[in-house]
This record gives structure tokens, sequence and C-alpha cells, in this order.
């Protein structure tokens, strides 16, 4: 007769449902971070009527739509330090760091592949169709490049900071080792990013660099204080559903 949840050894149960819960988050962060790599080929573009007057610089400013989605790798390693500790978080990021090269290479793969026949729509044909389709996942090099040394360095930054500040506030106010960890290495993921692939893609002037990434930063400091609630509502979600107790002051991460 299969063993059933219900009648498992209640320490088993709750090994697997730890194990288990890292395992989503982790997967989620894999998701969101892949997603990140493909939405972000994509530019839109926010103050249209022009930029407000704390913003360096004039006209639209343009973002990639990979702004909506990369803040919330941050919450999911946050989460993890704070549960399982700096090492699981470490794990995290390295192994998101995995599925993002397996991803551009299958997408390079499939931009090589010859497109079928019967591949067209009521506009476009076969040709018409894979010549948007390499458009749109064309990843240059110098981004790339920028892109994935940015994402190394800023997200182990991040959890590294994270539990400096766990030290620094010996385990009190969440909300400091959150948004703390996250602006210092969102600043690091900017500059890297932006000092890398603007001046090589685009020429473009240091003082129009700058411009971008105060600007840039500007708009994920704010989203980054919007994740503030998810991460108290997250915590207490999983310490309920894993049976963890509730300590204003933890010491240190509970399944580390």
């Amino acid at each position: 007769m299969l063993r059933t949840e219900s009648n498992e050894d209640p320490v088993r149960q709750l090994a697997r449902r730890r194990d288990g819960s890292y395992a989503a988050l982790t997967a989620l962060f894999c998701v969101v971070l892949v997603l990140t790599n493909i939405v972000g080929v994509k530019l839109f573009e926010v103050f249209p009527d022009g930029r407000p007057a704390w913003m360096p610089g004039s006209g639209p400013l343009a973002l990639t739509t990979g702004i909506l989605t990369y803040p919330l790798t941050f919450l999911a390693t946050d989460l993890t330090a704070e549960v399982w500790g700096r090492r699981k978080a470490e794990i995290m990021v390295w192994f998101g760091f995995g599925m993002s090269v397996l991803m551009l290479g299958i997408v390079h793969i499939a931009k090589e592949l010859p497109p079928a026949s019967i591949w067209s729509s009521e506009t476009l044909g076969p040709k018409e169709l894979q010549s948007a389709f390499e458009v749109t996942f064309q990843y240059p090099a110098t981004l790339l490049f920028a892109s994935m040394s940015a994402y190394l360095i800023a997200q182990l930054f991040d959890v590294r900071l994270y539990h400096f500040w766990w030290r620094v506030t010996k385990g009190r106010h969440m909300w400091i080792r959150n948004n703390g960890s996250t602006a210092i290495s969102q600043l690091v993921d900017t500059i890297v990013v932006n000092s890398i692939f603007l001046p090589l893609a685009f020429d473009m002037p240091w003082s129009a660099v700058m411009e971008v990434i105060v600007a840039v930063y500007a708009c994920k400091l704010l989203l980054a204080a919007l994740d503030t609630p998810l991460i108290y509502l997250g915590r207490g979600m999983l310490r309920k559903f894993l049976k963890l107790e509730s300590d204003r002051a933890p010491s240190g991460a509970p399944l580390a």
C-alpha cells in the first residue's frame, strides 16, 4: 500500500515540506530570471511628457521591460536567505545563472533552424516570421556579457549584504536588511550593465551614461521599496507553512 502524507512520520513530512518549498522558490527564481532575459529585449518609455525635475536628463526615459520582473529575483533570494540562509541563497543564484546560459543556448539553436513552409500568418510568410524571430531574440555580445556579469555580481553581492545588515541590526527590522541589500546590489547591477553596454554598443559619452544610470536606478529603488510588504508576507507564510517559530529578532536563518 502506498504511504500517504497523512500517515507519514511527522518529522519526514515536515522535512519534505521544507525541501519542497525551497525547490519551489528556486524554480520561481529561475523562471522569473529566464523570463527577464526573454522580455528584456523590449524597451518602453516612461514620462512621455518629460522627466520630473529630480531626474537628470530630458525627454522620455527608455527602460527595458525586464525591470518589471528582475526585482522579483531579489525578493526570492532575500526570502531564501531569511529562511534557509546564505549558502542556499547562493546555490539559487548559481542555478539561475546555469538556467540562463541554457536558455540562451536553446534560443541560439532555435534561430539557426530553418523555418517550415507552413509557418505563416495572414500577412507574413516563413521568411518574414523568421526575420522577426531573429530580431526579437537578437542578443548582442556586449549586452549579453554586461547582463550576465551584472547578474552574478549583483545577486551574490545581495546575498552577502543581506547577512551583513542582519548582523548590524542584530536580527531586528527586516525591512532594513531587505532594502539595504537590494538598494546597493541594484546600484552595482545598474552600473555594471550600463557602463559596459552603452559605451560599447552606442558609443555613448560618459556624461550621458551617468544620466541613464541615475534615472534607471531611481526607478529600481522605487520598485525595490514596493516589495517590502511582500517579503514580510512571504516570511509570515513560510513560517506558518514550515512550522517555524516566530521571532522578531532572529539571530540567523532557522533552516540554515
